[in-house]
């Protein structure tokens, strides 16, 4: 019975001496993002949504009043998971403040 050592590059025999490279695992799908709104809903990309408060726009006295519609929408990664326009302005919304129209 021959006995392998194993190193976090490679593996070695510790009889005849034999080293073999470690192929790389592979590595696990990544999940399928799921966006949903207030309410539960799953959200897509070129979805609808309206605004379920009112909602202050930084860097501006501007308020976005509830039940604004956007146009349509594109998931995005990051903090803000909607890209969208509304009102004519592009802006990036979290999921948690619109409902799907």
């Amino acid at each position: 019975m021959t006995e392998v050592l194993d190193f976090p590059d490679h593996w070695e025999c510790s009889t005849c001496g034999h080293e073999w490279t470690r192929e790389p695992e592979p590595e696990a799908p990544a999940a399928e993002r799921v966006v949903k709104d207030a309410h539960g809903n799953l959200l897509a990309d070129g979805d609808l949504v309206m605004l379920i408060k009112d909602l202050p726009l930084k860097g501006s006295s501007q308020v976005l009043k509830v039940g604004t519609k956007s146009k349509p929408i594109r998931l995005v990664d990051g903090d803000h998971e909607i890209s969208c326009k509304m009102e004519g302005m592009a802006i990036g919304l979290k999921a948690c403040f619109v409902k799907k129209a």
